[in-house]
């Protein structure tokens, strides 16, 4: 008997194994968040499945995620990523993600974690929709405008409310794994609640 999973991961293997692995598991490790920041904001206007297929080059491309080494990436660590095949060769979304990480310690030196920043706007705790249909899966809500609204302040680059909602899809801060989906209740099941301080 084979599972049940939401429709857009199905017909690629890659995008099965993240859906069943990954998206909707509520996260609180900074680099996971600081990955998924870095990943979403170089999907802007492109489909997941590009980006997830360029995953590894982007972690060999952006020091294995790691916000205090892309912090100190300077014009010339820009113009070795414009050459890079294996990533999205956009000025603008490099120049961005290098901002992103000097923002992105900027918070963590504020909030003592990036976590506790992002997931302050949920008290901590994950939402768990109940959708039964792809077409009541939202593109944004109130949420994700007003998280996307904080971060741009901050001022962070290519994280609009579109962008930001599926940041908060990807790490678990909601689940939208349709009711239907096995992965549903798995994710559902995740203790959540900040790390101590």
């Amino acid at each position: 008997m084979s599972l049940e999973r939401c429709p857009w991961c199905t017909g690629d293997p890659l995008y099965r194994q993240y859906h069943d692995t990954e998206w909707g598991v509520p996260c609180f490790d900074d680099l996971v968040l600081f990955e998924f920041l870095l990943l979403e904001s170089a999907q802007a206007g492109l489909a997941w499945i590009t980006i997830l297929r360029k995953r590894q080059d982007y972690r060999r491309a952006f020091a294995g995620f790691d916000p205090e080494k892309v912090a100190r990436f300077n014009s010339k660590s820009i113009e070795r990523l414009l050459a890079d095949s294996g990533i999205v060769r956009n000025r603008l979304k490099i120049e961005a993600a290098i901002s992103n990480a000097r923002l992105f310690l900027g918070v963590r030196e504020q909030y003592g974690s990036f976590a506790n920043y992002f997931w302050q706007f949920t008290d901590g705790q994950p939402i768990k929709n109940h959708w039964r249909s792809p077409d009541q899966v939202p593109a944004t809500t109130p949420l994700s405008d007003q998280i996307s609204k904080d971060m741009k302040q901050r001022g962070f680059k290519f994280f609009g409310s579109t962008i930001c909602y599926a940041h908060m899809q990807a790490t678990g801060m909601v689940n939208d794994h349709l009711l239907q989906c096995f992965r549903h209740n798995e994710c559902g099941v995740f203790q959540a609640g900040l790390p101590p301080a």
